[in-house]
């Protein structure tokens, strides 16, 4: 009888195991449909930042969705902070799979003993999950919330759920994400923050609207000071670090998102999400103020702008870039980048004509040219005195800039020659208009803007070789070369 009531249960036990199999066989293909078919979400879009060769934030763009939501690296998760976040929120993050199950019947315990919800059981990954594609608090949504969940630690690495979680808090208004806040009420990195800042910032998210930063200063320390007497308690950190943390103020002011070197910003708000230029914000600023100077001396001639690009000839780096006097002055066409606006170059592309003369052959310094009237088939051109120098040498037409012996020179060399030279230093109007282009090309017929000119220019200290100008660091090491005159 016994013998018949062992094979019983053991073929009973035996059912029941290949019934859980089949069981979580199904769940775990209903999950792939699933997962399939509602794929997980990806991350939200991010403020384009602008930093300066230091790399400090110098420009801010708000998000599609007109949030400032400025990117944490993984590299700005310091130690402290994912230690501080883990053990406020989910001391057990790194050993679930997004959803703690023991977390959900302690809370459902709780929650059904209590006849209220007196805590709940989201997981860092669930509450990254909530954030990601919000909805309203029902236990419908739950379940949701927790298959995402199990998605997302499916999709991402821990440390990656971390930083995408750092990135989603909300901080009232339109600020979302611990770097945010960081930047705008403590003006820090959030690889910079103490222990009593990280635990401040970590509870605001709790109630936005009721623990905002400079308004309920009073109401977040003394809830930031109950967390950090917990962590004592539990002797998370060391005791004195935490009795340092409990006296330290709490005291942001909210600044301003930064919005400097704006006609640059906006050129190349296209080229990522965190944009490293080389900008030298001293010498930007000196710039600036020179700018501002100049016009302001030129009023009355009703000169109301002017532009400025400064480019490192050892480097080719553009170090400070003024696209106009005021870029918020639209009176006067500030948004406006002179920086790129086609203009008449004047004489400014005699010394590439020169240097390619000596290339060819044609000339040397000291050569002797007449500056006397000349007529080419109509084209009478003058100097600018509207006077003639006779017997010239060649060196002193460029330096008094004399418009004749120029014409020469390029009627002997032939238009195509200096117009082929500057289309190869990417002079994009003159490609434009080449076969518009005649003798007057060396005395500024023709369009051209100040970043052209600029880059040509520094031919002349790179012993003749045309390098394109960088703007942003990337990781493209390749870069526009070519040899335009001999060095």
């Amino acid at each position: 009888m016994n013998r018949l009531i062992n094979r019983l249960r053991s073929l009973f036990f035996r059912f029941a195991r290949l019934k859980i199999v089949r069981f979580l066989a199904w769940c775990v293909l209903f999950f792939y449909v699933l997962n399939f078919f509602y794929p997980a979400p990806d991350e939200p879009a991010y403020s384009t930042i602008v930093e300066d060769r230091d790399g400090n934030i110098v420009h801010v763009y708000l998000t599609p969705d007109d949030k400032i939501r400025l990117p944490t690296e993984l590299s700005e998760v310091s130690d402290l902070l994912r230690k501080t976040i883990i053990n406020k929120e989910d001391q057990y993050f790194y050993y679930h799979v997004g959803v703690n199950p023991i977390a959900i019947i302690r809370a459902m315990f709780g929650n059904v003993t209590s006849g209220q919800i007196t805590s709940g059981a989201s997981t860092i990954t669930m509450q990254t999950a909530r954030m990601l594609e919000p909805k309203p608090r029902t236990y419908f949504n739950k379940v949701i919330e927790m298959f995402r969940a199990i998605q997302l630690e499916l999709k991402y690495s821990k440390d990656e759920i971390l930083r995408i979680y750092c990135n989603l808090l909300p901080y009232g208004g339109n600020i979302e994400g611990i770097k945010s806040a960081a930047y705008i009420y403590l003006d820090k990195n959030p690889n910079y923050l103490s222990l009593a800042e990280i635990t401040a910032l970590s509870i605001i998210p709790n109630n936005p609207s009721h623990l905002t930063p400079g308004k309920h200063n009073p109401k977040i320390i003394r809830k930031r000071n109950e967390w950090l007497a917990h962590f004592k308690s539990e002797k998370i950190f060391p005791e004195k670090e935490l009795t340092n943390a409990l006296k330290e103020p709490f005291d942001p002011n909210r600044k301003s998102l930064p919005k400097e070197i704006p006609h640059l910003s906006r050129r190349l708000k296209d080229n990522g999400q965190r944009i490293h230029t080389f900008i030298d914000m001293q010498k930007q600023k000196t710039a600036e103020q020179i700018v501002r100077e100049y016009c302001a001396g030129l009023k009355l001639l009703n000169i109301n702008n002017a532009s400025v690009i400064i480019l490192d000839n050892k480097t080719n780096e553009i170090v400070s870039y003024v696209g106009s006097g005021d870029f918020y002055d639209n009176s006067d066409g500030g948004q406006v980048d002179g920086v790129k606006a086609i203009r008449q170059p004047g004489s400014t592309l005699k010394p590439l004509l020169y240097a390619l003369g000596i290339d060819k052959g044609l000339i040397t310094p000291k050569m002797i040219i007449e500056d006397v009237p000349i007529n080419y088939d109509g084209y009478t051109p003058e100097n600018y005195d509207r006077n003639f120098y006779g017997l010239v040498s060649m060196k002193f037409a460029l330096g008094q800039s004399l418009n004749v012996p120029a014409v020469k020179m390029l009627h002997q060399m032939g238009p195509n020659a200096l117009i082929q030279k500057l289309v190869d230093c990417e002079f994009n109007q003159i490609k434009k208009d080449r076969n518009k282009l005649g003798l007057s090309l060396t005395l500024g017929g023709c369009g051209t803007s100040l970043e052209e000119l600029t880059a040509l220019f520094s031919v002349f200290a790179q012993k003749g070789r045309y390098v394109r100008p960088k703007y942003i660091r990337t990781t493209d090491t390749s870069t526009y070369e070519k040899q335009i005159v001999s060095p």
